[in-house]
């Protein structure tokens, strides 16, 4: 048996104690979901709004891609498209909502030169090449958001678990452990204060007879 179950004073007051930790981390811990669901919210809409975007910019840009390749040919078309650079300014820092850490994902985003001549080719190529661009960067920043979502997702998954163990587990436990010992040393004060007053009235009744 638990000793700090006892029926005693001290059992109490720690018992009262741990009680009111509970109650006070429940209440932090709704707090703390509260927030993070509604950054999450936040996120949401922003991912998909940019989704929206990108669909809307694909869309484009295959249509122009679609143009160039019936102006210029689809051989001179996938040759000028090699000559594209490769994306390697991608830095990943973390930033920190709560003690969570979330993503935040930077680039070089320059202006777009084109890296081939004006010279045989067409104004489809160019909205092209402008719309693929604006898609891997509307791209990079969905990645960062959904990122952030899921790892937020996550963290509100576990801290409700914490929330309600404090609530279904916790709680109820030390709440019926301080009302079994004040129940306990209630009766111990009855039958002590019972005990008491036989002794006194047989006191009496023995100096009644003296």
């Amino acid at each position: 048996m638990n000793p700090n179950t006892f029926p005693t004073k001290g059992n109490l007051i720690l018992a009262k104690n741990s009680l009111k930790l509970a109650k006070q981390g429940y209440e932090l811990m709704d707090k703390k979901r509260n927030i993070l669901m509604h950054e999450l919210m936040e996120l949401i809409d922003k991912a998909r709004d940019i989704q929206s975007e990108i669909d809307s910019t694909f869309s484009s840009a295959y249509r122009a891609l679609q143009q160039a390749n019936i102006e210029m040919g689809i051989a001179n078309v996938t040759e000028l498209a090699a000559t594209t650079p490769e994306e390697n300014s991608i830095r990943i820092k973390l930033r920190s909502i709560m003690g969570i850490e979330i993503p935040l994902v930077e680039f070089d985003n320059i202006p777009l030169k084109p890296s081939y001549t004006f010279f045989q080719t067409t104004m489809s190529l160019d909205e092209a090449a402008k719309n693929f661009a604006k898609v891997k960067e509307l791209t990079i920043r969905l990645s960062m958001i959904e990122n952030s979502a899921y790892r937020l997702a996550t963290h509100i998954n576990k801290t409700q678990k914490r929330a309600n163990a404090l609530k279904n587990i916790t709680i109820p436990y030390f709440t019926k452990l301080v009302a079994d010992i004040q129940n306990a040393l209630e009766e111990k004060e009855r039958e002590e204060f019972t005990r008491l007053k036989v002794v006194k009235r047989r006191k009496i009744q023995k100096e009644t007879v003296v």
